[in-house]
């Protein structure tokens, strides 16, 4: 184990003895991933939107394939700035795992009708979700006191989890990282850390999300045959970059930016046509981008911290360029214009909004005789309305693509005959 980790970093909220199922014995962190692979909720995001359905191409991207790229991202930049350290990239990796289980069906989009819902009952928000479910719904360890504790991961692992380490409110914007009735768990994780911010680890995950997002995005947009890099609009990528990404770039910026992007010696001088040669430049352009992004916040990481420096829990932060910013916006611009603002994803968007917010209405008029027998439970141990609209939006937040669109015809659409 690691020195840089002690036994607070360790620590468990139900202790548990070392187990000998193997050998050489597992880490604490190495038992953690283990936990997080096996769990049900990461089998769930095979059949959850990226970007684009996952019935919607057998080639695209889904929650889970997005969540292994992720993974595999932030191992390679934990080793590259910690060679010494392999529980970094333990903890890293699993926390890139672990990202996107709160997400509910349909992508961001679900997560924007689930939040409007939940209002005026603490909100929703797909990391606090995802800290709910590691500490809560994820069922595996139970306390003394016969309460679910989740997957009882480790303090250092759950803290690599959080993405937003504060509660609604405590900063503008939508995001944040814990819901009220699960702040003791939130303290717990949190003894001993900085107010509100990030350890390097989850910095590290954040990182890696941002990378294969913004560059996985615009690969399968362009093998869908939605978006060429041959012939871009920088003035419409430029309107959805400030939509959604960066308000501060103009048009100049975005020009620039991706003149800048397009000096890469794999960006395409021709269309792209489908063919095996075709798949590996676009699979070469790939690499190129997540290399220059990831090997430029390694050096100015490097530059800010100085030598010998560990990146592990707050010891250091990365830094990552305004170039490299700036050129991951643009990226997401691109996806952004070309896939999902077309017109036939706006349209196939409004009515998964309507979808969920029908499913979420019908299963708090019926209560639990229209839930899972675990969400039926919490349900029955609910103690206001806003804590039975919350066990809704698990229930609802558990579920993939195709069983909310089941969910809905069984209970909604068949219930109007």
């Amino acid at each position: 184990m690691d020195a840089l980790y002690d036994a607070h970093a360790r620590e468990r909220v139900v202790a548990e003895p070392p187990k000998r199922v193997v050998a050489p014995e597992r880490t604490p962190f190495e038992r953690d991933r283990a936990r997080v692979v096996h769990a049900a909720s990461s089998r769930r995001l095979a059949a959850k939107t990226q970007v684009v359905g996952p019935q919607a191409d057998d080639f695209v991207r889904n929650r889970l394939t997005h969540s292994l790229e992720v993974a595999q991202v932030a191992r390679d930049v934990s080793r590259a700035l910690n060679p010494a350290q392999p529980s970094v990239a333990d903890l890293a990796e699993t926390a890139a795992l672990a990202h996107d289980l709160g997400h509910p069906p349909f992508g961001h989009n679900g997560e924007d009708v689930l939040a409007g819902i939940a209002a005026d009952a603490g909100g929703f928000e797909g990391n606090a979700q995802t800290l709910r479910i590691l500490t809560r719904l994820e069922a595996k360890t139970f306390d003394g006191a016969g309460e679910s504790v989740g997957l009882n991961l480790t303090r250092a692992t759950l803290d690599a989890c959080t993405k937003y380490p504060w509660q609604r409110g405590d900063r503008p914007g939508p995001k944040f990282g814990v819901y009220g009735d699960d702040l003791p768990v939130f303290t717990w994780l949190r003894d001993g850390a900085p107010a509100q911010r990030k350890c390097v680890e989850a910095q590290i995950m954040d990182l890696a999300d941002d990378v294969a997002y913004s560059v996985h995005d615009v690969e399968d947009g362009v093998v869908a045959g939605r978006l060429s890099l041959t012939t871009l609009d920088a003035a419409a990528i430029g309107a959805a970059v400030r939509s959604g990404y960066r308000a501060d770039l103009s048009d100049d910026d975005v020009t620039q930016t991706l003149a800048g992007l397009a000096t890469i010696g794999s960006w395409p001088a021709r269309p792209y046509d489908g063919t095996r040669r075709g798949l590996a430049a676009l699979k070469n352009l790939t690499s190129d981008l997540i290399g220059r992004f990831c090997g430029a916040v390694q050096q100015a990481s490097f530059d800010a911290a100085g030598p010998g420096t560990p990146f592990t829990r707050y010891n250091a932060d990365l830094v990552v360029p305004e170039q490299t910013l700036r050129e991951m916006a643009v990226l997401k611009g691109i996806a952004a214009h070309y896939v999902m603002q077309s017109d036939d994803r706006v349209a196939l968007m409004a009515r998964q909004r309507e979808l969920l917010a029908e499913l979420v209405a019908v299963l708090l008029d019926r209560g639990p005789d229209a839930l899972d027998r675990p969400f039926a439970d919490d349900w029955v141990g609910a103690g206001d309305d806003a804590a039975r609209v919350r066990v809704v939006l698990d229930q609802v937040a558990s579920l993939t693509d195709p069983t909310a669109v089941a969910w809905h015809r069984r209970l909604v659409t068949g219930a109007r005959g």
